[in-house]
């Protein structure tokens, strides 16, 4: 394995439309949601230390969920857990531990990678990675992985590349999510990908970037340029951390930069974002019903979504495109045209639930 590979997995999101699986106390990362007998998490450790040396992965996370980690991936050491004491999205994390990492070791190029997604081509998405991590080794470029569209799909962010025949294309511009229209305009130019949130770069690209693009940001941690990765790191992070700005990469360092490339992928991937995305990642039975841990029995019923607690026998008669989940507490019986409400929804009924 190479010396100089990092990788960073983002691992503090509540992932609440997953609710009530995923709740702030337990968030997705940490469940096997597709039922493999990995949580999320481990899934992705697993992935990236097939490419990465497992003491150079660092987990970003909320101090909250620092147990769970230690949890879910045992081979970890408090090091490599990035702990932080308020959530400012994405970019001042990344600035954290790219700080960290160039601390132990400046030649180094690092992947930011979600814990939370599916990859059903493991050996693909290896390969991609260290074609872009070479490629980053040799030229000074913020590299992101766009995924090639299946459709005119409303919940993804698009990045527009220009034409060439490299497998590294240079970023013409990012789109958040579109409407239908502009979506199926997108996919009919031809050159847009889906963004998937992958970014892989070298800690000095990263750092440059950052000095021109977030000036402050990078005053403010540079007061800690003597302890990263030493015993006061964490006193300094709970202090001056939560004074950082509250913005993501895309704004912050992506969409200002004029060295952003995207390598066009195709390694099965879903964000699984939402119970109708883990749906259709799920095996179905011949009325396409899915189900996650239980054995069912199905009477003119189809096209339903099904997770419960481990070993139980679902009946479901006269119900269809419905999400019927169960956990220790709470039962959710929720259509599924209708789950990008479950993120709200849900706040009201724990709301509800605490006052009765």
């Amino acid at each position: 394995m190479n010396k100089n590979y990092y990788a960073v997995i983002m691992a503090g999101g509540v992932g609440s439309r997953f609710w009530p699986v995923s709740t702030p106390d337990n968030p997705k990362q940490f469940h096997d949601m597709l039922g493999t007998g990995e949580s999320l998490i481990q899934q992705t450790f697993n992935r990236l230390s097939s490419l990465i040396p497992s003491d150079q992965i660092l987990i970003a996370t909320n101090q909250r969920y620092k147990d769970l980690v230690m949890e879910h991936l045992p081979e970890v050491t408090e090091n490599q857990i990035l702990l932080e004491p308020a959530m400012r999205n994405t970019a001042p994390c990344i600035l954290y531990s790219a700080l960290k990492i160039k601390d132990q070791n400046s030649e180094a190029v690092m992947i930011v990678a979600p814990s939370d997604h599916h990859i059903e081509d493991e050996t693909e998405f290896v390969r991609n990675v260290k074609s872009a991590f070479e490629a980053c080794q040799e030229r000074d470029i913020l590299m992101t992985l766009g995924i090639k569209p299946i459709g005119p799909n409303t919940g993804y962010g698009y990045i527009q590349f220009e034409e060439g025949a490299d497998e590294i294309r240079k970023v013409k511009n990012f789109t958040e999510k579109p409407d239908l229209k502009t979506a199926q305009e997108f996919i009919a130019q031809g050159d847009y990908l889906w963004n998937a949130g992958i970014f892989i770069w070298s800690v000095k690209s990263i750092l440059d970037s950052f000095q021109r693009s977030l000036p402050a940001m990078c005053n403010l941690f540079e007061k800690g340029a003597d302890l990263w990765n030493t015993e006061k790191e964490m006193d300094f992070i709970n202090q001056h951390y939560p004074d950082s700005e509250n913005i993501s990469i895309d704004y912050g360092i992506m969409e200002k930069a004029l060295n952003v490339f995207v390598m066009g992928t195709d390694f099965g991937w879903n964000d699984l974002g939402t119970w109708g995305s883990l749906y259709d990642k799920l095996d179905k039975d011949k009325t396409e019903n899915a189900i996650v841990y239980s054995k069912g029995y199905f009477i003119d019923a189809k096209n339903n979504m099904i997770s419960t607690t481990q070993g139980k026998n679902i009946v479901v008669a006269g119900i269809s495109d419905y999400i019927i989940v169960e956990t220790d507490d709470t039962i959710m019986i929720y259509p599924k045209s209708e789950e990008q409400n479950i993120k709200e929804v849900s706040k009201e009924a724990e709301k509800r639930f605490r006052e009765d």
